[in-house]
């Protein structure tokens, strides 16, 4: 006896779920390179480079020697240049600057890869009403994480160049919230035939491996200047 198919809509649920998990997945492995790209950023002493804070207008970087000047001297007015590099020249600048760009601009893609996607889905009424609680929490979690890490990197411009410690671990627990929550659901999303308990002791691995790894002493914010 033939088994009875499975009606077209339940057919498009879980299609528009799979969806969902595949774009979740490629949200969590854009935050892993996030993570290592911090990684990078504060090893090389980078993370104070770009003394200010500008979501919208800070996407471009300095054009011309005169924008790099500019930029170059409000570095020279931090604690990091007057207590750590003073005589640093304009060229050894430029190489911290590009790291924290770099950086800074991987934090926004993040936010476009998670954000415009779920506009699109939400107004194609592909996300199941359990889902839309969660993916509007981890889009206020990450705008939140973006503050975060400009709080944090504000405490390493007043007059020791060295961030709050309290702020990096409040920066860091935000990341390790977001990630576990993206790959919570995208679990959920792309294998909802597992159980519940089967999800979280991946979750757990994964995330115990993760704070076993080198990358887990290094901040993951925007911004930040090693210890």
């Amino acid at each position: 006896m033939s088994a009875i198919p499975m009606p077209l809509t339940g057919l498009a649920q879980e299609a528009n779920e799979r969806a969902i998990g595949r774009w979740l997945l490629v949200c969590c492995a854009v935050l892993l390179a996030l993570v290592m790209l911090g990684g990078a950023t504060r090893l090389t002493e980078s993370g104070l480079s770009i003394v200010d804070w500008r979501p919208v207008t800070g996407v471009l970087p300095p054009i011309g020697d005169a924008e790099w000047q500019a930029e170059f001297q409000r570095y020279q007015d931090s604690p990091q240049y007057t207590k750590v590099n003073q005589g640093m020249a304009l060229s050894d600048f430029k190489l911290i600057f590009w790291y924290e760009y770099a950086h800074r601009l991987l934090a926004r893609l993040l936010g476009l890869v998670f954000a415009l996607p779920l506009l699109v889905f939400w107004l194609r009424g592909m996300i199941p009403q359990r889902l839309r609680w969660p993916l509007v929490g981890i889009l206020l979690l990450g705008a939140a994480q973006g503050y975060m890490g400009w709080f944090m990197v504000k405490s390493g411009l007043v007059d020791i160049p060295r961030v709050s410690h309290y702020r990096l671990a409040a920066h860091l627990s935000l990341a390790l919230l977001i990630y576990a929550s993206m790959f919570w659901l995208m679990l959920r999303t792309l294998w909802p035939q597992r159980a519940p308990r089967d999800h979280w002791a991946a979750c757990s691995v994964f995330c115990w491996g993760w704070s076993q790894s080198p990358s887990s002493s290094v901040h993951l914010s925007p911004a930040c200047a090693p210890a």
